[in-house]
């Protein structure tokens, strides 16, 4: 069993051939779909995802950096409204994006910390987006960390010295398609980094692995990850698949 542990499946690019596009990555393997949230536009895509395939998907809930805008304290208001009326696998995914805009970074510092401290209080791992923000997304898990933060570096991309430091705020390695780019660089330091950290993801419909860069991404490519990961650790297809989904089992508790 492989598990995506980040996968926008309500995206309108898969609108029409989201049931088919979800039953290739089963027959690949996938059987475990962990869902982000984005802002509130998306909140009943996710709903009619979750009421569709019950059995296949975790929802997430959260506020993403890049939609903290004017209006962030409704959007705020809004994930609260919902994690305090049914449960959720994680809050996210939140962090701070400066590669669009950075208009707003003060805002989603904010944003962010307040989303932490809020699964802190339920007990929930965070799913940490960071975009050109090392430094800042660090700045603020120095000041949040305990015993009760725990989570995700999603689609990670840094270097090896800030993988050692996302995984000393007891944060996995989300690996994805950029894994396997020629330019992606985290393959060169990757075997070095103790493969209890790392989960897999695609985030597609972005970030499609090779062969398939520049097209729409979906689960079912996470085999690709996967094959990328027997070359860098020299295991299995078998054991990659089995360590990284208990790895995203002791994050989700799922």
């Amino acid at each position: 069993m492989i598990t995506d542990t980040h996968t926008h499946l309500y995206s309108s690019q898969f609108d029409e051939d989201q049931e088919a596009m979800i039953q290739r990555a089963k027959d690949a393997g996938v059987l475990r779909f962990f869902i982000p949230a984005i802002d509130s536009t998306y909140t009943d895509r996710m709903m009619e995802l979750e009421q569709n395939f019950p059995k296949d998907v975790f929802l997430m809930m959260g506020l993403h950096p890049t939609s903290v805008k004017e209006n962030y304290k409704e959007e705020l208001a809004h994930v609260k409204t919902w994690i305090d009326q049914r449960d959720f696998y994680a809050i996210g995914e939140i962090g701070i994006d400066l590669y669009w805009d950075k208009t707003f970074l003060k805002q989603q510092q904010e944003a962010f910390r307040t989303q932490i401290q809020w699964a802190k209080e339920k007990k929930l791992p965070i799913v940490i987006h960071c975009r050109d923000a090392f430094d800042e997304i660090f700045e603020v898990l120095e000041t949040e960390k305990d015993d009760d933060l725990f989570g995700i570096f999603h689609c990670f991309t840094g270097t090896k010295v800030q993988a050692e430091q996302a995984i000393s705020y007891n944060m996995k390695l989300g690996i994805g398609g950029v894994a396997t780019f020629k330019n992606g660089k985290i393959d060169q330091f990757l075997n070095e980094i103790d493969i209890k950290h790392i989960v897999l993801e695609t985030d597609a419909p972005y970030l499609a692995p090779t062969p398939f860069r520049g097209k729409r991404n979906e689960s079912a490519y996470i085999t690709n990850v996967v094959d990328k990961l027997v070359d860098i650790y020299g295991l299995s297809f078998e054991e990659i698949a089995k360590i990284t989904t208990q790895n995203s089992k002791d994050v989700f508790n799922v």
